[in-house]
């Protein structure tokens, strides 16, 4: 499982868009998001560097 802290997301809508671009690079993820805190759980076989690179060309910035 790898985590991400995610700034920008403030509503369904923003879950809707991160889940869908971290999917459609690998359709099998288990994506959860926690709205709150702004963190983002992917579990994937993907590498974390492509997951982030999802969730920031789905409008969003994975912080440091």
């Amino acid at each position: 499982m790898t985590e991400f802290k995610v700034a920008g997301m403030s509503c369904q809508h923003c879950v809707k868009a991160v889940t869908s671009s971290i999917q459609a690079l690998d359709a099998q993820a288990r994506v959860e998001v926690d709205l709150a805190s702004g963190l983002v759980k992917v579990e994937s076989n993907q590498e974390s560097a492509a997951l982030k690179a999802a969730i920031d060309e789905a409008g969003y910035t994975v912080e440091a």
